[in-house]
């Protein structure tokens, strides 16, 4: 694939070369517009911390918490979830490669496949993704700091959603530096932690569970392959300042290093958890296995958690703000202001603040079904978009275009619509989710092989219709756009 910068000419809110610089003060102004040659920064290495820190969280441990649940070895339940991380992750790693090469953020580059209004379709997903996270994200944190600060659940909600609210608002050099310096500390941490947890609990305990059950596997694997697949809608939005001759192969490995890394590493160190406690709770979890090494280290581990919950809160945020823009740009033009920002991000905090509110003390209990249903939503969108990058376009995509419905993208491509319907209803025969059992997945023993499903269903579907784009008149176009950038950046 051709990885060199293909930007485009456009609006004032495309290329943004009569707009402001890409801070304003300490607060970022870019949004959903092009990130231009002359604004680009940052070193590709970071893409490494801040995705192991950004993958770093209680709610990673919990997927970890699956498999001893299900009554699944711990050596099984180790290797389920690695392999289910390492799998989904290769998604995520290659998504980060369209950031650097389109200056965009990730969801509205999927105008190319289904149009810009068609886009809408995965954009759902995408919000229903964010706001969820979030919500279990702002009261896993809370039930960290209420382990030693008074305070009721209105007034921590309120204030940790109101610190992720202003660090998303500044925006992405702040996240990258936030998210790079706690990866430091939570390594020295919980390397102490997880040595602790291995020596002093016992893992031979009943809830070890038997052997090998591929029913129980293959539900731990898509559970940690789901989690992982998540982060690929917005991995773009933290590549996409990065320079756009910087390697692939670098973009892709350090993006697939710290993302794999830390979601191996915390969802074992669930499950080995899991395996010893006969009901374990994230929270009180790594604060008796702290205080067991040394006291009060557990409490400081709860608390460092809790710190790190509310970075990822911050990054959900701003993803949510760019998605949702995205959305409402596509029927209504929208200018990248910081009043459009401040006001995406804090609509996005109110749903999740009343949803956190609104939900029931036993939430863990929904969460391997969450983790599930963003898998089969994903999926087919995933499979599209990577599809279209890699093999149909090449990586070829005018960037004005993707702001206007009057060029090649149009408003709607039914050939990305048609893949990701198509590769979503084959793999409802493949569900296994606690209120739904497809039935394949039953005629299986409720092993659920739908992930497969869908991105050979949605990635070949594509591909093949793809085959009536006419991408020669599409990189021609392209090349016009170049050379008017060119001349006036010059």
């Amino acid at each position: 694939m051709d990885t060199t910068e293909r930007p485009a000419a456009g609006p004032v809110r495309v290329s943004g070369l009569d707009g402001p610089a890409p801070l304003s003060g300490r607060i970022e102004t870019r949004s959903i517009d092009y990130v231009p040659a002359n604004e680009r920064h940052g070193k590709v290495w970071h893409q490494g911390p801040f995705w192991f820190t950004g993958n770093f969280v209680l709610t990673t441990m919990v997927t970890g918490f699956i498999g001893p649940s299900l009554g699944l070895g711990l050596g099984w339940s180790v290797l389920a979830v690695v392999l289910g991380a390492c799998f989904g992750t290769f998604f995520m790693a290659f998504h980060a490669n369209q950031g650097p090469r389109m200056g965009l953020p990730q969801m509205i580059q999927s105008r190319a496949q289904f149009g810009l209004r068609g886009a809408i379709l995965p954009f759902a997903a995408v919000v229903f993704v964010y706001v969820g996270f979030n919500v279990f994200n702002v009261i896993l944190a809370t039930e960290g700091l209420q382990t030693v600060l008074p305070g009721g659940k209105v007034f921590w909600y309120a204030a940790l959603i109101g610190v992720a609210v202003v660090l998303a608002i500044i925006g992405h050099d702040l996240l990258h530096l936030v998210q790079r310096w706690l990866t430091y500390i939570l390594i020295a941490v919980f390397g102490i932690l997880t040595v602790g947890a291995a020596v002093n609990l016992d893992v031979h305990a009943p809830a070890t569970g038997g052997g090998l059950d591929w029913t129980s596997f293959l539900i731990v694997f898509s559970a940690a392959a789901g989690y992982q697949i998540s982060y690929a809608v917005y991995v773009s939005d933290y590549s996409r300042y990065l320079p756009a001759n910087v390697p692939a192969r670098k973009v892709i490995w350090w993006t697939y290093a710290g993302a794999a890394g830390s979601a191996a590493w915390l969802m074992s160190l669930g499950a080995l958890i899991a395996s010893a406690l006969p009901e374990p709770s994230a929270i009180g979890a790594i604060r008796q296995v702290g205080n067991d090494i040394m006291p009060g280290f557990g409490t400081f581990a709860v608390l460092l958690s809790s710190v790190a919950l509310i970075g990822i809160m911050a990054v959900n945020a701003y993803g949510a703000m760019l998605t949702t823009t995205s959305a409402v740009d596509a029927f209504r033009p929208v200018r990248p202001t910081i009043r459009v920002r401040v006001t995406g991000i804090g609509v996005i905090a109110v749903v999740v603040f009343v949803v956190a509110l609104v939900l029931p003390d036993d939430y863990l209990a929904n969460f391997n079904d969450f983790v599930l249903m963003m898998l089969y939503f994903l999926v087919p969108w995933t499979a599209v978009n990577l599809t279209d990058f890699y093999f149909v376009r090449r990586g070829h995509y005018s960037i004005a275009a993707i702001f206007d419905p009057k060029g090649p993208y149009g408003n709607w491509q039914w050939r990305g619509m048609v893949a990701y319907v198509a590769g979503f209803a084959a793999m409802v025969p493949f569900f296994k989710i606690s209120f739904f059992t497809g039935p394949v997945a039953d005629a299986l023993g409720g092993a659920d092989l739908s992930f497969l499903v869908g991105l050979l269903v949605s990635g070949v579907l594509y591909a093949w219709l793809g085959r009536g784009i006419d991408t020669a008149a599409e990189q021609a176009a392209e090349a016009d756009a170049d050379a008017a950038l060119g001349a006036r950046e010059a």
